[in-house]
């Protein structure tokens, strides 16, 4: 039986970034199944289901100020026993689009809520980056503000995860150089335009980034993959042992010279003071 018949599910429905052949089978079933569809904007969404031949109905729902009506009305329906699929206009909805406050009320309802696999700029441009993917920080758009701006990217500084942000085209050379400014002059890839016609990976430093940027200003829409922060160079105890006993021989305490070592390597001072005291004993 197909999962459609259920009474009463919500259905969060992936759709293609550009390229309309990363749509998946599943989700054009789903979107030929369900009693209506829940789009960011239904002019885009209508140009998907004209291209695929799927005809249903289709309502607005996107974070507005009148937002809380239209999910009233959606969570009727499902309550009703409708079924209906969210979509937004390009990708995973929910991420950086609408969807979470509908999701939420469907579980305070105890209504199904299915999440189909599919498209997204963050993974895409994260594998296309070059970049380590082993652990990586979505976090969203950029603020507009530079000050709020650099606010948050001080906040993700000293994380060690690959840093994975949305752009727009006509802010993103001032957000380069704010990322330049805090986070240091990092490896990084600005991806644009994902399966697109004009796709494109600009890699290498911030700075060549921006260099690059001022040259050819970028269109289209874009993800700004940026490295995390290196982790401390990890000290050889052998090593530790022949600085610290160099500086107790110059006449300094073991004390400051675990304060020394400690700025030195950026280490806790208190974990170089307890390795000196266990290897000058």
């Amino acid at each position: 039986m197909s999962q459609v018949a259920q009474r009463g599910t919500l259905f969060v429905c992936p759709t293609p970034l550009g390229n309309l052949e990363d749509i998946t089978l599943r989700v054009l079933r789903v979107l030929k199944e369900v009693d209506l569809i829940a789009a960011e904007n239904t002019q885009h969404t209508q140009k998907l289901l004209h291209h695929f031949d799927i005809h249903k109905p289709m309502v607005s729902y996107y974070d507005s100020g009148s937002s809380e009506a239209k999910e009233e009305k959606l969570i009727e329906k499902l309550n009703q026993g409708k079924s209906i699929a969210l979509v937004s206009s390009a990708g995973t909805p929910l991420v950086s689009d609408p969807g979470f406050k509908l999701v939420r009320r469907c579980y305070e309802e105890g209504l199904s809520v299915v999440s189909l696999p599919g498209p997204s700029a963050c993974v895409t441009a994260l594998v296309a980056s070059g970049l380590p993917t082993n652990q990586f920080f979505f976090a969203g758009f950029l603020s507009s503000k530079s000050k709020a701006r650099k606010t948050m990217l001080k906040q993700v500084k000293s994380f060690p995860a690959t840093l994975v942000f949305y752009e727009a085209p006509h802010r993103i050379l001032e957000s380069l150089k704010d990322c330049l400014e805090v986070l240091g002059d990092r490896p990084a890839a600005l991806v644009r335009e994902l399966t697109k016609i004009h796709e494109e990976v600009i890699g290498g430093t911030l700075s060549l980034i921006v260099k690059k940027v001022e040259e050819r200003p970028p269109k289209g829409e874009i993800t700004l993959v940026i490295a995390g922060e290196e982790a401390p160079e990890e000290i050889e105890p052998g090593q530790l042992k022949q600085e610290i006993e160099a500086l107790v021989e110059k006449g300094v305490s073991i004390r400051e010279a675990s304060r020394e070592i400690a700025k030195k390597y950026d280490i806790s001072k208190n974990k170089v003071y307890a390795l000196a005291h266990n290897l000058t004993r």
